[in-house]
């Protein structure tokens, strides 16, 4: 029998609508830097990304300054931007839509809760990120662009004018925010603020926020008095299938001799923009070693706050006892479905402790029909 998840966590406060920011909260954020890579070139200069925590949720005209100064380019803003402008237009719509954010704002608008989407960047742009995603523009109430008010974020007025339109007090709403501009705005709207942030490793930035997450999959609506979700299946989330796969690596030789767990280390080395598109957290789903067969398989996908990796890494544990190491062997992974977040722990105990429930919960959940049916994928079916 499949039982649904259930969810006792406190209600921390009733909430009657949701504010989402756009880009880093719904929207993936590397546009900006992928045209400022090429135009950079123009003038000698190779774009770092070392503005990329200076920039996110700063207004359009106030990014392009920042370029400027600290590029040392000898244009002016006006400039910069008719040059650049062009070099975004056939981006806009091929934007991809961050995780969990198509669940989110259906299972809103299926629920009936008022929508409304506040961004830093111009409406005419928000109206042409979002045309491809389907059903996106008709659940909002209304758009707010940046270019609708005196002062964008981290000015409160955006907000506020939100509110205003929903005929809502303040009070009453929730901002979904990626940046600390955002989080200051919707906070100094007096709002409840949920923080996701887009730069890796921030976390700790966001004191300001009523709470913090790794991925819109982590949001509980039901915290905050709204529907809650009807999709976690014994205590997993399902997910569109996704596949990763390569040699198996010698790792940080950690999991056997500190934790008493073998993982199977893949490189990261080709999947970076694979890697940015899945929130760090516990995932989970089947295996295929090359000379050894089909496996349950639950994973890691972060930087490992216990030990703190300095670069985003996968650590599968195959969930079978082997007899000796498949170093270099090829691995398939076929991932399924979504445990947890990444957390950090106080103890090296209650780390080991936790993976164990995450292994049992994969176990569990790998022998429902739902899950199981993929162990006959024809990915972990062909010949490696």
């Amino acid at each position: 029998m499949i039982s649904r998840m259930s969810i006792v966590n406190p209600l921390t406060k009733l909430v009657k609508c949701v504010l989402f920011d756009l880009d880093g909260t719904l929207l993936e954020d590397g546009v900006v830097s992928d045209v400022l890579k090429v135009y950079l070139v123009k003038y000698g200069k190779q774009w770092d990304g070392r503005e990329s925590k200076k920039i996110v949720g700063k207004m359009p005209l106030e990014i392009v300054a920042a370029i400027i100064e600290d590029y040392e380019l000898p244009c002016t803003t006006e400039e910069l931007v008719s040059e650049i402008t062009p070099m975004f237009s056939n981006k806009w719509s091929n934007i991809k839509a961050l995780p969990g954010a198509n669940r989110l704002i259906k299972h809103f608008s299926s629920q009936k809760v008022p929508l409304a989407l506040a961004s830093n960047s111009p409406k005419e742009i928000i109206e042409a990120k979002i045309s491809s995603h389907s059903g996106w523009k008709e659940s909002f109430s209304f758009i707010i662009g940046g270019d609708e008010v005196s002062l964008g974020k981290p000015s409160p007025e955006i907000y506020l004018e939100a509110a205003k339109r929903l005929n809502i007090e303040p009070s009453s709403c929730l901002v979904i925010e990626d940046s600390l501009p955002g989080v200051t705005a919707g906070k100094a709207a007096g709002m409840e603020v949920v923080a996701v942030p887009s730069m890796p490793k921030q976390s700790h930035l966001y004191t300001a926020a009523d709470e913090v997450f790794n991925s819109l999959l982590d949001l509980r609506p039901e915290k905050w008095g709204l529907p809650p979700f009807q999709d976690w299946i014994e205590r997993t989330l399902p997910l569109e299938p996704w596949y990763i796969g390569g040699p198996v690596i010698k790792g940080f030789g950690r999991g056997s001799k500190l934790l008493g767990i073998p993982t199977a280390n893949l490189s990261t080395e080709g999947y970076s923009t694979l890697l940015s598109e899945h929130p760090s957290g516990v995932y989970f789903g089947w295996a295929r070693v090359s000379t050894r067969g089909v496996f349950k398989m639950v994973m890691s996908i972060g930087w490992n706050p216990y030990f703190d990796n300095t670069e985003k890494t996968i650590e599968p544990w195959l969930l079978h006892e082997f007899d000796d190491d498949f170093y270099a062997e090829e691995l398939r992974l076929l991932i399924v479905g979504y445990i947890r977040a990444e957390a950090n722990f106080p103890t090296l105990e209650s780390l080991v402790a936790k993976i164990h429930e995450d292994r049992k919960i994969a176990e569990t959940a790998l022998d429902l029909p739902l899950y199981s049916k993929y162990r006959d994928d024809p990915y972990l079916r062909i010949s490696v």
